[in-house]
Order: C-alpha cells, then structure tokens, then sequence
C-alpha cells in the first residue's frame, strides 16, 4: 500500500462515526491502529469505584460489628483464628453460583493490654526486695484481694526491711507466709523481725484492649540466699484466662452478626 493509500484510509477511519454499543456507557472509535472500546462508566471518567475493595483492621469487637454491619451481604463470610487473636470477615465472598473478588474484608487484630503484658513479662521471676515492692505500686489499680491499700502497706513494708538478714519463711495456718529477719544495721544489730504476706492474692486484668476484665490468682514465689531475700509470683493458668477472653470476643462478635463464625483463616 503506498503512501497515499495509507493517507486515504486513515483519513476515511478517522471520519468514521464512532458506534454505540451500550447508549450512555460503551462506544467504539475507528483508530488507524483498530477499534478502541471507551467505557464511561469506569472509574477513569466516573471517579467512581468499580467495586469496594481493601482490608480495614479494628481493635475491638464493637468497631467490628459496626463496620460488618455497613458493608456485609448474605454471602459474607467470617473467620477466627485464636492462635493468631484474629477475626477475618471476606465481605464479598464467593456465593454457591457466583465467583466474586474476595477483596473486601475486615480485619480484627487484638492487642494486648500494657498491664497485662507486664504481668505476663515477670510471671516466675524473681525480683529483689526494692523491685519487687515498686512493681506491687505501680500496679495497684489491678491489685484486688488484698486490696490495694493493703499490698501497698505490704510493698512499703519490704522496701524498709532493706538492711536486714532474712533467715526463714514459714507457711501460717491462715494461709499467709510469714518471713523472719535479723536486723544487721548498727544500732539494731541482732534484732529479730517478721513480715507477714499473704501466699496468694488476685489481680484483676483486662487482656485485650476494648474487652472485659478477668481475675487472676497469683502465688507468691520466694527464695533466700547469698543474695538476700528475693520475691516473685506465679500466675495460675493465664494461658487459660487469654483463651476465655478470647472466645468471649467471638461471643460478643457472634451476637451482632448473622454470619456463622468459622474457625481458621481465609485463603
């Protein structure tokens, strides 16, 4: 085809009247290079979305319902995986006849709480007298039984036996433990003491952020040696108390969205 042809007939497609295949949607043009398909009703002309899509992740059950609530239909799907402390709703799921993009989801990750991954930090160490005592204060909104005032009467108590031989401990019918000391400053060397303390106390933690608050029973660990007196606890079953919480999550969850909660995670 020579020059002048290529002319005409690119002349002849650019005049060429463009053709509706969808009125007020798609038309198609004559180009030298073939026929261009335009769709205005996609996002490049509408400003508009062809679908909803992309993950948003919430803190807590309550924000999850009401984003669930907003945006789910009957073919949404919802997974929990507790060993990841996740719930996964796929809004736009698959539906028994249709494939659909899978692209929508909400994500619920939970974190814990500051107090409780203190708490779970020094579970079965051993402190010092001092540190021991300043850890009890700076935690006495979660101290519960003994109450507050009393442990904190208990921390103050350690912290003034600084200078003193600890020499015995003994368990009391009452179930407390009661520690035995020898003063070793000057003017009061070789005066004998006592500190009493109870065995166990329980404390009151919420483990995830926006969820309830569950009691723990701690158990007081000791040890005197070359080192002095050093004092610890033992958390009774935490691991227990984070799967409670957790199922109390799914629970609350449950209870506001008409999805069944399946256990796992979404591909």
């Amino acid at each position: 085809m020579t020059d002048n042809t290529q002319t005409v007939v690119d002349t002849a497609l650019r005049a060429a009247p463009p053709v509706v295949l969808e009125p007020g949607k798609v038309h198609a043009f004559h180009t030298p290079s073939g026929v261009q398909k335009f769709d205005l009703t996609g996002p490049e002309h509408t400003g508009v979305p062809p679908r909803k899509a992309g993950t948003t992740t919430v803190r807590d059950a309550d924000s999850f319902a009401v984003y669930y609530d907003k945006h789910h239909d009957g073919d949404t799907e919802v997974y929990a995986d507790a060993e990841r402390l996740t719930v996964t709703a796929v809004l736009d799921a698959h539906t028994p006849a249709d494939a659909r993009w899978e692209g929508h989801r909400l994500h619920l990750a939970l974190r814990e709480t500051t107090a409780w991954k203190q708490w779970m930090r020094l579970d079965g160490e051993l402190m010092d007298q001092d540190a021991f005592a300043e850890f009890l204060e700076d935690h006495l909104p979660e101290l519960l039984e003994p109450s507050s005032a009393d442990m904190l009467e208990i921390a103050q108590s350690f912290q003034a036996a600084q200078k003193v031989d600890f020499q015995s401990a003994s368990r009391l019918s009452s179930g407390q433990r009661k520690f035995e000391y020898v003063e070793t400053v000057n003017a009061k060397a070789g005066q004998k003491g006592q500190l009493t303390v109870p065995e166990t106390f329980v404390i009151g933690l919420v483990p995830f952020e926006g969820s309830e608050g569950y009691r723990l029973t701690a158990r007081l660990r000791y040890r005197i040696g070359a080192n002095g007196l050093r004092l610890g606890y033992k958390l009774e079953r935490p691991d227990e108390i984070r799967k409670t919480a957790f199922a109390d999550v799914l629970k609350t969850i449950g209870e506001r969205v008409d999805s069944p909660v399946m256990n796992g995670s979404p591909a």
